[in-house]
């Protein structure tokens, strides 16, 4: 039988946690007004399926897991790091570039951009420790598959419906032709905020 109060209680922490923004909303962001509407959905897609794959650990164990084997958090927490730095430091790194096109829809980057989208979330500490601990602890620890799948219909909806509305608001264009005015700077602005982000993996 479904558990729907169990459901509804993942929903509510989910919801917070999906909006508060980290750097899958600066991803999307900039991806949406950089390139197209196209390349920043497939973005998207990345996102959330590895949010249906952190929340499927999360809900089978995942916390247990890395206080079996601390060595694995770790390795996670370093490799997540890593990759912020050297996203974020990209970031930086191409914004004194003086190209201010914009990429043509239905570009031949949706599948890049799929993958970049996997890659942001699976390295984003943010996501990490927040299905590890707060939706770890929202989910039942016993939950039978109907349960087990609406909970991922949650996260899939919630995750989707989120990240599509910036795509699509960051791609309109209006805010598109704002950022491609400052795209120096805020493509500055967004890269450190990552690479603050990694460093702060790091320390922690």
């Amino acid at each position: 039988m479904l558990d729907i109060h169990a459901v509804a209680v993942v929903f509510s922490v989910y919801v917070v946690g999906v909006v508060i923004p980290g750097p899958n909303f600066v991803a999307v962001a900039h991806k949406a007004a950089s390139t197209n509407t196209a390349d920043a959905l497939a973005m998207v897609a990345g996102i959330v399926v590895v949010n249906l794959f952190w929340a499927t650990c999360s809900i089978l164990g995942v916390g247990i897991v890395f206080a079996t084997f601390p060595w694995i958090a770790l390795a996670v927490k370093l490799a997540g790091a890593a990759y912020l730095i050297w996203f974020g430091g990209r970031l930086i790194v191409k914004a004194g570039g003086t190209s201010t096109a914009r990429v043509d829809e239905g570009g031949p980057t949706v599948w890049q951009s799929f993958r970049a989208g996997i890659a942001t979330n699976i390295a984003n500490p943010k996501s990490m420790a927040f299905f590890a601990a707060v939706f770890a602890a929202a989910a039942p620890a016993h939950v039978n598959p109907p349960t087990f799948l609406a909970m991922l219909a949650t996260v899939a909806v919630v995750s989707s419906t989120w990240y599509a509305l910036v795509a699509v608001f960051f791609a309109t264009p209006r805010v598109a032709a704002r950022y491609r005015h400052w795209k120096k700077g805020i493509d500055r602005v967004c890269g450190s905020v990552i690479v603050a982000l990694g460093i702060r993996q790091l320390v922690r």
